[in-house]
């Protein structure tokens, strides 16, 4: 009996010397502070939200790297409202939504929506936008100008973009005061470089190297500056442009590189990025059709508040959908074509349109 009661505790000894050791094996397992690590990459990103320019510009027709906006049409046409136009919602909801904006464009309400009343509401949309980046911008702003002064110069600009890239702050900013070499990778220099090509750009005569906060929206979002506009067109220009010659071609306008064809399924994007494209340059940027796309041409195109482009906006947008030739949007039109105009497909889009509506 004695015997069996020292074996039982030898045994129970073992098991937790064996449990010790794997409590430590997970302790050392696991990287240090997880959670900390989890918190500052999310923190990082939020201040990189803050200071560095969008990739994306809302009712802008063309990408700051030369690619065709894909949500446009449907930037003009919902303005603030395309976040509720989820691909998840109920289609039902998205109906009646769709039937609520049209009741708005029908000014004159005679059940058609003409492209005077579709233009007039693409130039809403559009400032929406504008006033959506305008708040944005106060935000931004203060975030790179601390001491609440109403200017920031670049070198402290310079700090607050190291610093959401993870870079001590406090080092950074000493290390600029005294004027040292900053120990940075290539990557983040280029960025670094083609920021303060930009930064100078928004600096409006006369050039003091301070932005204000109207200067700093620009820096952010150069179209809502014609200055900063022509300088995104001539960096366009300067990526698509392989003869130097400043003006582009259809086919340096469609060879942007869309990465290596691997398959039938990435052939077939690529030939519908190169159609989109030919189509966009002939029809619609290239105004007089003499096969070349000039600065001023470009510049025309990517104007968000040039009230001609919205009236051919329009237009375009109405031939999509416009059934019975008329020239005009039915509110059966805009239903039957809704991915079209907001992204989101509506089943049975036809069932009772006039009854709900």
């Amino acid at each position: 009996m004695v015997s069996k009661q020292v074996f039982l505790c030898s045994l129970g000894s073992f098991y937790l010397s064996l449990l010790f050791v794997f409590l430590l094996m997970d302790v050392y397992a696991r990287p240090a502070n997880n959670s900390v690590l989890k918190y500052k990459a999310v923190d990082n990103n939020k201040d990189e939200n803050e200071v560095l320019p969008p990739d994306h510009l809302n009712g802008v027709k063309m990408e700051m790297d030369g690619h065709l906006n894909k949500d446009f049409h449907q930037e003009v046409f919902l303005g603030k409202e395309m976040e509720e136009f989820e691909e998840d919602s109920e289609p039902q909801k998205n109906k009646k939504k769709l039937m609520v904006i049209f009741s708005r464009v029908d000014r004159n309400k005679d059940g058609r929506i003409s492209a005077k009343e579709l233009q007039r509401w693409i130039m809403e949309k559009t400032e929406e936008h504008f006033q959506e980046a305008m708040e944005e911008n106060k935000v931004h702003f203060k975030a790179v100008d601390p001491d609440g002064d109403g200017h920031v110069s670049w070198d402290e600009y310079k700090i607050k973009f190291l610093a959401s890239k993870g870079f001590n702050e406090k080092e950074i900013a000493e290390k600029v005061k005294n004027n040292e070499e900053l120990k940075i990778d290539d990557e983040t220099q280029e960025v670094l470089d083609n920021l303060k090509d930009r930064w100078f750009q928004a600096d409006n005569p006369p050039a003091d190297q301070l932005l204000n906060e109207e200067e700093f929206l620009s820096f952010l979002h150069p179209e809502h500056s014609r200055g900063m506009l022509q300088f995104m067109v001539k960096e366009i220009v300067r990526d698509l442009d392989q003869d130097g010659d400043k003006k582009l071609s259809l086919s340096e306008f469609i060879s942007l590189p869309v990465g290596t064809v691997e398959n039938e399924k990435a052939q077939e994007i690529d030939d519908d990025w190169v159609k989109e494209r030919r189509k966009e340059f002939e029809e619609v940027i290239d105004a007089n059709h003499d096969g070349y796309v000039t600065m001023e041409e470009l510049e025309e195109y990517m104007d968000p508040m040039n009230e001609h482009n919205a009236l051919n906006e329009a237009k375009q947008m109405i031939a999509v959908a416009d059934e019975n030739q008329n020239h005009d949007l039915e509110l059966e039109e805009i239903l039957k074509y809704s991915e079209y105009f907001t992204g989101s497909k509506l089943m049975d889009y036809a069932r009772n349109v006039h009854e709900e509506f």
